[in-house]
């Protein structure tokens, strides 16, 4: 109401319009001593000249409302106010009456003033408090949906704030266990080492660009997956082979950044880094109706199979969590190569899945 005074003008005519119609109609039903009807031309005159009266004694009243609302913890003051203006406007309206009669035609002959301010006191003055009640009603009904507003607003805020604190958990973790790889290697392999920081760099920068985003492309996302098996297969040589099977058509599927990333690096860290001999890391990416499947997994480690979990897991879910609301978005299960298999399910978008997106 204070935001658009324009559409709130447009409201109060088109209402008061109406109500103009509708006197019309009750001067044209009413009969006279003589039996005869109203002629329709003075019938409207009298219908729309009361009605259209009323329309900058409504926006005062409102304007009275919004500066001097009757709330908790302030009665008197607006009240008092509120009271002087109703008065102000039974007053008004009495003038507007004598002023105009000449042409409207409300009295034959005019009547004195005390008598006209006797009449609209006793025809307006409750009128005019049920606009007055109307207002409040009004005003109350638009701080509520301002509240509602703000507070999605700040939910959304705060879910985006722990959305990003979750990837720069995430981030440093990473850092840290590829930066011991390059200090692994450094010692032996120079050149290596070397080849491990340019593609550290480049995931970086790829990440960087992206932390911000809520999704990206899954062709983004497989980039940034080949530049951290670069690196690792620079560390780990022969015993790191990776095979691709890449649906067509998914290429352009919305992901969580950083997604894949921790799910290779799982598997890597907790079996394939602790063989002797040659380890395969599978990536599969599908669609399945309307989610998409993408399956990370290891033939085994050193030692008694298992399901393993790493820190970076743990972070991923809960960022899962928070995008598309909870749900096995991300599932660990045995293979029958003796390794894990980490199942990511997405769906088409945040909204598809009613999560806190």
């Amino acid at each position: 109401m204070r935001e658009r005074p324009w559409t709130t003008l447009l409201v109060v005519s088109a209402w008061w319009t109406l109500y103009g119609v509708a006197s019309t109609s009750q001067w044209l039903s009413m009969e006279g001593a003589d039996g005869t009807v109203m002629p329709l031309r003075q019938a409207a005159t009298l219908g729309f000249a009361s009605a259209w009266l009323w329309i900058p004694l409504t926006m005062l009243l409102l304007w009275c409302v919004r500066r001097f609302p009757i709330e908790r913890g302030r009665v008197a003051a607006p009240l008092l106010v509120t009271g002087a203006v109703v008065l102000g406007l039974v007053a008004l309206r009495a003038l507007a009456v004598l002023a105009f009669n000449p042409w409207i035609g409300w009295y034959r002959e005019p009547p004195v003033l005390a008598d006209v301010l006797l009449t609209s006191l006793a025809n307006n003055l409750l009128l005019l408090w049920l606009m007055v009640g109307a207002a409040h009603a009004l005003l109350y009904a638009a701080r509520a949906r301002q509240r509602e507003r703000q507070a999605e607003q700040l939910q959304a805020a705060l879910a985006d704030a722990r959305l990003q604190a979750l990837t720069a958990q995430l981030n440093p973790h990473f850092m840290f266990n590829a930066l011991n790889s390059i200090a692994e290697m450094v010692h032996h392999d120079a050149d290596a080492a070397d080849r491990m920081l340019v593609a550290l760099g480049a995931l970086l920068r790829s990440s960087l660009e992206r932390q911000s985003a809520r999704t990206v492309p899954l062709r983004e996302e497989l980039a940034l997956l080949r530049d951290y098996l670069a690196i690792e297969q620079v560390r780990l040589g022969e015993r790191l082979r990776v095979e691709w099977s890449l649906a067509a058509g998914v290429d352009d599927w919305p992901v969580p950044p950083l997604s894949l990333q921790p799910l290779a690096e799982n598997a890597i860290v907790h079996a394939l880094s602790l063989r002797t001999t040659p380890g395969c890391l599978s990536v599969r990416a599908a669609a399945d109706g309307a989610a998409l499947m993408v399956e990370i997994g290891d033939d085994g480690g050193r030692g008694s199979p298992g399901v393993h979990h790493g820190h970076g897991l743990a972070t991923l879910r809960a960022r899962l969590a928070h995008l598309y609301g909870e749900g096995d978005w991300l599932v660990l299960e045995p293979n029958p190569t003796g390794g894990t298999t980490a199942r990511l399910r997405l769906p088409a978008s945040c909204m598809d899945a009613g999560g806190a997106a």
